[in-house]
């Protein structure tokens, strides 16, 4: 099917990596390292100090796998909490170590990311789990951080933006760390996967129906997508109740099969009285902000970082 992208991101597709077979996994995820390698370099992590550590996970479960990011020149005591992309199947905490060290040092604030567990070896709800123990940890530990606990922005792209949307809802139900604010790129939140541009995006780079299908029964289990009964936290496209969730930025992609979900959370956000963002990018697909010299993605670029700033309190010069 012919899409009609953005001529500068059109251009570029000849140059986008093949993230090659999502079904042969193991391949999947070294061509995803492979990829992230490529695209961002050396990273300059100038101005910013960088540690990894382990928190205590789920009850019953292996620890967290956690990496902080300190600026050298605090702008804000607000903490921003990152959850990679990936289909809940690729990506580790490395996926979004270039963009999460530009994040802390242009913004000033402390970053932490999260390594949760993949599925089909950990499904659903093992990653939300390692989130929610991570989140939980943070906010515990906000003077060693140094981060005030009531200023927590969480922020994810992809399967991390859904993932951040089912944290907002757990926090919610579980009386747990106050979010300030939800920052959800491109989320990928329902299993159900009949809205018109998941019907009719099959074969668009990167991600299409087949691979939202295969995410879908790796993170719930085959079988499960569709039917009565998936989680609200799983899949929260589902929720009926979003009243008292925190305010919302949400982003979407004209020719990405995650189009349609992202449009309606934000309608039904708005719909329960929760203050909501929404923007779709024309031209673009699902992941084509790797084509960073393009007008559109350096228009995408900026607004997601105005919109982060101002959660977080910072004043951009």
């Amino acid at each position: 099917m012919d899409y009609a992208f953005d001529p500068e991101i059109a251009a570029a597709l000849p140059m986008i990596p093949d993230t090659g077979d999502l079904r042969d996994l193991v391949s999947a995820r070294e061509k995803m390292k492979e990829m992230t390698a490529e695209l961002v370099g050396d990273v300059d992590e100038a101005g910013v100090t960088v540690r990894d550590t382990t928190v205590p996970g789920p009850e019953g479960a292996p620890d967290v796998a956690v990496r902080i990011y300190t600026p050298d020149n605090i702008a804000s005591p607000a903490l921003l909490f990152n959850v990679h992309g990936g289909g809940f199947i690729v990506g580790d905490v490395d996926t979004d170590h270039a963009g999460v060290v530009e994040l802390a040092r242009d913004l000033g604030v402390v970053v932490v990311s999260v390594d949760y567990r993949l599925a089909p070896e950990a499904p659903y709800p093992a990653g939300l789990e390692d989130c929610y123990a991570a989140l939980v940890w943070s906010v515990k530990h906000a003077d060693e951080l140094g981060i005030d606990s009531e200023r927590v922005v969480i922020h994810g792209v992809s399967a991390g933006g859904g993932l951040c949307a089912a944290l907002a809802l757990l926090a919610r139900d579980r009386g747990g760390p106050a979010i300030a604010f939800q920052f959800l790129g491109i989320p990928e939140i329902d299993d159900r996967l009949r809205t018109p541009s998941m019907r009719r995006f099959d074969d668009t780079p990167l991600w299409n129906l087949p691979n939202a299908e295969l995410s879908w029964d790796c993170y719930l289990g085959p079988g499960v997508r569709g039917t009565d009964g998936v989680p609200v936290y799983a899949a929260p496209s589902r929720a009926t109740d979003l009243a008292g969730l925190p305010p919302a930025y949400i982003s979407v992609m004209e020719f990405d099969p995650l189009r349609d979900e992202g449009i309606a959370y934000a309608q039904a956000l708005l719909a329960a009285g929760v203050t909501t963002e929404l923007h779709l990018f024309p031209g673009t697909f699902h992941g084509s902000a790797m084509i960073r010299h393009a007008t559109i993605t350096r228009r995408e670029a900026a607004e997601s970082r105005a919109v982060l700033a101002r959660a977080l309190g910072v004043e951009l010069g």
